[in-house]
């Protein structure tokens, strides 16, 4: 009961935030061209430095396990490889990209470190999961929802190539990379700020997505949407936490790969799918099921 009711404390505010949104937008507070320049600030400028806080503040060489690693990213890119299987039966193909990002990727640095210090009095390996699989989320992300554009008939290679290198959430997990080895840390006064624009990203995110959702537009990727949410909070999980436990991972690394597998489908890729020319409603609609669904997925794995 402690661990539902926790869960329910950790994702329920997040549903209600994408609610305030759905109503800012009937009361015309939150219009869809102000909801398109929150997607465009939060993608460009709060969730890259988001990204960069999470990277930059974690002490990689004293919590490294390679063994911990490779599971991490070598499940993650199995999920994507998975997805991808999956994606291939949609009779729609315009809604692909979103449908295999929506299903692989995680809320793993929201939920993470605050499931597992609520159980665990330290997080131990928590932040290195976060590390292992951020920049995969993201990086793949970015190439799925390249190559798998709506509108886009013939996929320039050097143009998608080029995007994914200036994309903004790459930038900020590799200048996070090189911030967390330097010698020395940053001033006080420049973390806070960042911090402080770097917490707007869930809120405006969350908010923004709430008021660009269509019930109706959702309704005709309803199947889709449900396979997703299934695949998201338990079919993963039933795939690789049997192994994860086989190959000896117990306690806080166990509690950091059922996040890895079976949180919520993360705002962000909302916000990616927006940012890259994708029309967002199979990804809001995975968010809110998953999102709402999660707290008593979470709690039947513990």
């Amino acid at each position: 009961m402690e661990n539902l009711l926790f869960s329910l404390n950790a994702t329920i505010p997040i549903f209600l935030l994408m609610v305030v949104g759905y109503f800012l937008n009937k009361i015309n507070v939150l219009d869809d061209i102000l909801a398109s320049k929150l997607n465009s600030f939060v993608f460009k400028v709060s969730l890259p430095l988001l990204l960069f806080v999470d990277v930059s503040k974690s002490n990689f060489k004293d919590l490294w396990d390679t063994k911990f690693v490779v599971f991490c990213v070598v499940s993650t890119l199995i999920s994507i490889l998975l997805s991808i299987l999956f994606s291939l039966r949609l009779k729609d193909k315009a809604i692909q990209g979103e449908f295999i990002q929506a299903c692989y990727r995680s809320s793993a640095a929201l939920l993470g470190l605050a499931l597992t210090s609520n159980i665990y009095p330290d997080v131990g390996v928590a932040p290195l999961m976060l590390m292992s699989v951020v920049f995969v989320y993201n990086a793949v992300s970015v190439v799925i929802l390249s190559f798998f554009k709506a509108e886009q008939s013939k996929v320039d290679y050097k143009k998608t190539f080029i995007g994914i290198l200036k994309n903004p959430l790459i930038l900020g997990i590799v200048i996070g990379v090189l911030v967390s080895i330097l010698p020395f840390k940053l001033p006080q006064v420049i973390n806070k700020t960042i911090s402080m624009i770097a917490s707007t990203a869930t809120p405006l995110g969350l908010m923004a997505m709430g008021a660009t959702f269509d019930f109706d537009q959702a309704k005709g990727e309803l199947k889709p949407s449900l396979f997703c949410t299934f695949m998201k909070l338990i079919g993963f999980c039933t795939i690789f936490l049997p192994i994860a436990a086989l190959l000896g991972f117990r306690n806080q690394a166990l509690v950091a790969i059922l996040i890895m597998c079976g949180s919520s489908t993360t705002v962000s890729g909302f916000v990616m799918a927006k940012s890259m020319g994708h029309k967002g409603v199979l990804t809001s609609s995975v968010v809110m099921l998953t999102t709402l669904l999660s707290a008593f997925s979470i709690t039947f794995w513990l």
